[in-house]
């Protein structure tokens, strides 16, 4: 049953990533961040790594407050 819901949110995560073509990683990342993926995850589904998703999503946060 793991297995399938794994699978499931992945077609889910492929779907949104699809339905974002032609934006930004950044809004590829927040996107995939507000749905519950990991950094990792999320970074897997982007083809880099998790690294450069936390500091995506830190600086998207930061430029937030200071706004």
């Amino acid at each position: 049953m793991e297995d399938n819901n794994e699978r499931i949110e992945n077609i889910l995560a492929i779907i949104l990533i699809n339905l974002l073509k032609g934006t930004s990683l950044e809004e590829k990342a927040k996107q995939l961040n507000i749905a519950g993926f990991t950094n990792v995850e999320i970074a897997n589904f982007l083809g880099t790594s998790s690294a450069v998703i936390a500091t995506v999503l830190y600086r998207r946060r930061s430029s937030k407050k200071k706004k």
